[in-house]
């Protein structure tokens, strides 16, 4: 498997939200990465994909909610979020391709 492959592996999608959009004005990017991954990890991917400077990573996990699928309890699955602090003068236009 390619590095770029493993990359991607780490960093599932850009999160937009009212909140990543706050975020964004702090110069910053926020991603839903991989469960298992870490900071160095994510630091590394994103530097690679975008060919940028991160300053800082703060990661978060959101525990599934219990729902009702169908009549029976079912869980939804853990999110990881990762808050990518860009160096200043670097960008990352997550806005494209939607």
């Amino acid at each position: 498997m390619s590095a770029k492959a493993e990359h991607y592996d780490v960093i599932r999608k850009p999160v937009i939200t009212e909140k990543a959009t706050m975020a964004s004005e702090a110069n910053a990017v926020v991603f839903e990465v991989a469960i298992d991954s870490n900071k160095p990890q994510i630091k590394e991917a994103v530097e690679a994909l975008f060919g940028v400077k991160v300053k800082a990573v703060n990661t978060t996990i959101t525990k599934g909610k219990t729902k009702r699928f169908r009549g029976t309890m079912g869980k939804r699955k853990d999110v990881k979020k990762a808050y990518v602090t860009l160096e200043e003068g670097n960008t990352i236009d997550v806005s494209t391709g939607l």
